[in-house]
């Protein structure tokens, strides 16, 4: 009986390898891009909120090829924020801390206790392309304009593209690989 050739999901994907901070396709394009820390505009005053907006609008006019524009929630750990806090609870004595410290710890707590989970969202820009030069030519642009928007970025790392993958197939669940062992 001849065995069916079953095709993984892996199979499927166009993927040959990641390494430094670019997804290598079988197709030879490099898909990479930056990672943008976030930032509340919303905090700051009309005016500077205006600029930033303005700026943003001008950014995104300057980019002549195709890029998405990608937000993800990664799974925070809060178990080290949680001590931090105690121990700063613990070395003050200020009453008036102590009660803003305590409704801090109450709160992570709560997370920790009804199963929700603790996601810091993270802005990525990603594009597509053959050519080292380009690439390095649009991770510096990238960077440059978007600090002109007082908005910080660096280029993505392999574990930024890992998660977005797992993200993205996986329902930000991490793919666990072991090996298979028989008894």
């Amino acid at each position: 009986m001849a065995m069916k050739n079953n095709k993984t999901t892996e199979d499927w994907l166009p993927i040959k390898a990641i390494n430094n901070g670019m997804i290598l396709l079988n197709n030879g394009y490099l898909v990479t891009g930056v990672k943008i820390e976030p930032k509340n505009i919303f905090i700051l005053d009309q005016t500077l909120q205006n600029n930033i907006i303005f700026s943003l609008r001008n950014f995104y006019n300057i980019l002549n090829y195709e890029f998405w524009l990608v937000s993800a929630g990664r799974p925070v750990d809060i178990n080290v924020y949680l001590a931090n806090l105690q121990v700063q609870y613990n070395n003050t004595s200020n009453q008036h801390v102590r009660k803003l410290l305590m409704q801090d710890i109450s709160k992570a707590n709560m997370f920790m206790s009804t199963q929700m989970n603790a996601v810091d969202t993270e802005y990525f820009i990603l594009f597509k392309e053959k050519k080292p030069e380009v690439i390095q030519k649009r991770l510096q642009t990238l960077i440059g304009e978007l600090a002109k928007c007082t908005l910080n970025s660096k280029q993505v790392s392999n574990d930024d593209l890992r998660m977005l993958l797992d993200n993205f197939f996986n329902g930000a669940e991490s793919a666990r690989f072991g090996a298979v062992t028989s008894s």
